[in-house]
């Protein structure tokens, strides 16, 4: 995503790697935002059979099976960024370089992660 200087984004993504009970998909993805030019994230997520080890530990998705984030731009962030912090359990916030926060979540089904990213947008605002 490439974004001009005062420009504006939220941007949501919410990943399911399967269905309760069943083995997970497996998932690849990439994100990588810049703002005028300059990169201020650029973040890849592998999960599920065949991802590097470790992905369902406790520093990945720790057994759950959804995973989510929000990526926020907001002129207003360069000089009023938002704390780091956990928002709740398995969100945290997280300001960026430049006027920007990513939310990142985990939880063990989709209505939690919806929950989650729901309420942390929330507090941003």
């Amino acid at each position: 995503v490439d974004l001009a200087a005062g420009a504006r984004l939220l941007l949501r993504e919410e990943q399911v790697l399967g269905r309760a009970g069943e083995e997970p998909g497996r998932l690849t993805s990439r994100l990588t935002l810049r703002i005028d030019g300059r990169c201020v994230l650029d973040q890849e997520l592998l999960c599920g059979p065949g991802a590097p080890g470790g992905w369902d530990g406790p520093a990945g998705l720790a057994g759950h099976r959804a995973v989510g984030q929000l990526v926020v731009v907001r002129p207003g962030f360069a000089t009023e960024p938002p704390a780091a912090r956990v928002f709740e359990e398995g969100a945290a916030v997280m300001p960026l370089a430049g006027p920007a926060a990513l939310v990142t979540a985990v939880a063990p089904d989709a209505l939690r992660l919806r929950r989650l990213l729901d309420g942390a947008l929330a507090s941003l605002d």
